[in-house]
């Protein structure tokens, strides 16, 4: 088995039909430690969705479901996490935030975190 992953989830949502309580419910399956944040209260499955940013949490991964307008809030707090690497899934492409993070030798992918999972690629 692989080592976990804590990953952060940003743009987590109560809404059981998005793509980011979907990914929280699939990384928990397959036993990541997850941080899901975001701007609505509530939770996933037993998780409760954080509304105050983590300054503490020592974070492997940063998925990201917020579009590149409401990123640009978050660049500060996203690379003082020091993340080894921040997941670009579909629709949250962002140049700026990629240039900074590979700045900071942090590593950048464009890809589904739902597909590495189900691949054995996360």
């Amino acid at each position: 088995m692989q080592p976990t992953k804590k990953t952060l989830v940003l743009g987590a949502t109560p809404n059981p039909n998005r793509y980011a309580y979907i990914a929280t419910e699939m990384l928990r399956d397959f036993g990541h430690t997850v941080i899901p944040f975001g701007i609505k209260k509530g939770q996933i499955g037993a998780v409760e969705i954080l509304n105050e940013w983590p300054t503490d949490a020592e974070v492997d991964t940063v998925t990201l479901y917020i579009n590149t307008r409401i990123q640009e809030g978050f660049y500060e707090q996203i690379v003082a996490l020091k993340p080894r690497r921040i997941i670009f899934n579909p629709g949250t492409e962002n140049s700026v935030l990629q240039n900074l993070a590979t700045s900071q030798k942090i590593e950048t992918i464009d890809a589904c975190t739902l597909v590495l999972l189900q691949t054995n690629q996360y």
